[in-house]
């Protein structure tokens, strides 16, 4: 069974259809169908029901899709394993949407000047869903909060930076901030996301009950909005906030409630030369 042939039915379960795969892996659609194909009379089983432009996995597939991931990624690494200098193969990074927008570029760039055989495939996502994408081994490392438990052995992780917990207002303040945020209306940073439980507590801790105009799990978004002078809001100040926030008032709250990202991994799944040379290319950003 080729390898190759795994990979086109990943991708094509990861991309929805036939076509998506063919321009993720840079080979026509007729020979990503033939693959399939192949293995489906491999395996005499249908892998894929398709409809119309969409592919859709059986549960054939999904039964086989862990273990297909893990062989494709273990043939992947044999290279680098014999050339040691001579980094090459995908590497899946899972990232929240302010490290899409703040550390990754600069980090993309660095992991292409020094790996160029490396092709990085990027997965945007809560870090919820990335810590999920990971232990089902549908990408190699993520960018993301630090989990609020004790992360497992079978990973292993690196702090990037802290993230100090601000007020995010369009005007600034007429006295302090537990005062705006019991006068003005509140834009919350989803309480349940990893890190919006941090801002929660700081409304706890200080036992502020603010008049809530909406909840929303982007800080980007949340961002726009203040700037449309909507509310305030409680949000880590990430990298990427002053390209977006300019004219806008940041307000430190005090510490103890930093958001701390994070690199998580699947160590099996990385050359130890590639990680360490990922985890050097995101270390300038601290």
């Amino acid at each position: 069974m080729d390898s190759k042939y795994l990979a086109s039915l990943i991708a094509a379960i990861e991309c929805g259809s036939i076509a998506e795969a063919a321009r993720r892996q840079g080979i026509t659609a007729a020979a990503v169908s033939q693959r399939i194909q192949v293995l489906e009379r491999e395996l005499d089983t249908p892998l894929l029901n398709r409809v119309g432009h969409t592919a859709r996995p059986t549960d054939a597939a999904m039964a086989m899709l862990t273990r297909a991931r893990r062989i494709v990624r273990e043939v992947e690494l044999l290279s680098s394993d014999v050339h040691a200098n001579a980094l090459s193969g995908t590497l899946k990074i899972g990232a929240i949407s302010t490290a899409l927008t703040g550390i990754l570029p600069g980090a993309l760039l660095t992991l292409h000047r020094q790996a160029p055989d490396v092709r990085p495939q990027i997965t945007p996502g809560t870090s919820t869903t990335l810590y999920d994408a990971l232990a089902r081994e549908a990408i190699d490392a993520a960018i993301m909060v630090q989990p609020p438990f004790e992360i497992p052995k079978r990973y292993r992780w690196q702090p990037l930076h802290h993230e100090e917990l601000i007020l995010l207002s369009s005007t600034p303040l007429e006295r302090d901030v537990a005062h705006a945020l019991s006068t003005l209306p509140y834009i919350s940073y989803d309480p349940n996301s990893w890190g919006g439980r941090l801002a929660q507590q700081y409304l706890n801790d200080h036992d502020l009950h603010p008049r809530l105009l909406l909840e929303l799990d982007g800080i980007e978004a949340i961002s726009l909005l203040v700037k449309e002078k909507m509310g305030v809001s409680l949000l880590p100040r990430w990298p990427g906030l002053a390209a977006i926030s300019q004219h806008l008032v940041q307000t430190s709250v005090g510490g103890g409630y930093d958001r701390k990202i994070i690199l998580l991994v699947r160590p099996e799944s990385i050359n130890e030369q590639l990680l360490t040379l990922l985890i050097s290319a995101l270390s300038p950003a601290q």
